[in-house]
């Protein structure tokens, strides 16, 4: 049984908030809080045209410009790193992972595991698409981003073809040293 005391006490200190609150001015709401989950609309005063004389410009550097001003809708794929066996559901963690993770820094792009080597990826701003590839190619799993026709890579890593054909030549070996079949029929998983 509780002290009376301290309930008489407790009821004392309660404060009563009453519901009339005409009287109160509200204005702590900032530009920036009224402004805050809404598309940033583009000023004119960012706008940067690109050179007039594309000529001087060789293909690379082109389609770097070009990517860095689209402002449109994106889409891409993300190979993962070859060699190592994944299940869809792996697959997929690492999809959700990283559209949590892109949210969070405030880019909008979504991805999604198509199979289990390959994430395919749809972003709402272009203009967001560096700094997209800059993330992916930071992430341990991912092996080469594609963006449109361009395909990034660590620098220093070899072409996907290459790898493959490197782990190709690793089972062709790991076959031939297996010891010859004595008879017995394998069986499935």
């Amino acid at each position: 049984m509780p002290n009376p005391n301290i309930l008489l006490l407790l009821r004392k200190r309660s404060i009563h908030i009453t519901d009339d609150l005409d009287d109160v001015i509200d204005d702590e709401e900032d530009e920036a809080w009224k402004d805050w989950g809404k598309t940033p609309k583009l000023s004119e005063d960012k706008f940067d045209p690109p050179p007039s004389d594309l000529n001087k410009m060789n293909m690379q550097e082109i389609q770097e410009m070009m990517t860095t001003r689209n402002f449109g809708p994106v889409f891409g794929f993300v190979k993962l790193r070859l060699g190592e066996r994944r299940t869809p559901d792996v697959v997929a963690e690492i999809a959700m992972k990283w559209t949590k993770i892109m949210k969070t820094g405030g880019i909008r792009v979504q991805f999604t595991g198509v199979d289990s080597s390959t994430i395919m990826f749809s972003m709402d701003q272009g203009r967001d698409s560096m700094e997209l590839k800059e993330f992916i190619l930071n992430e341990p799993e991912a092996y080469e981003i594609k963006i449109g026709d361009q395909v990034f890579r660590r620098p220093g890593d070899p072409p996907l073809e290459a790898v493959i054909e490197k782990l190709l030549r690793e089972k062709d070996k790991a076959d031939d040293d297996t010891p010859e079949d004595d008879g017995r029929q394998k069986e499935e998983l």
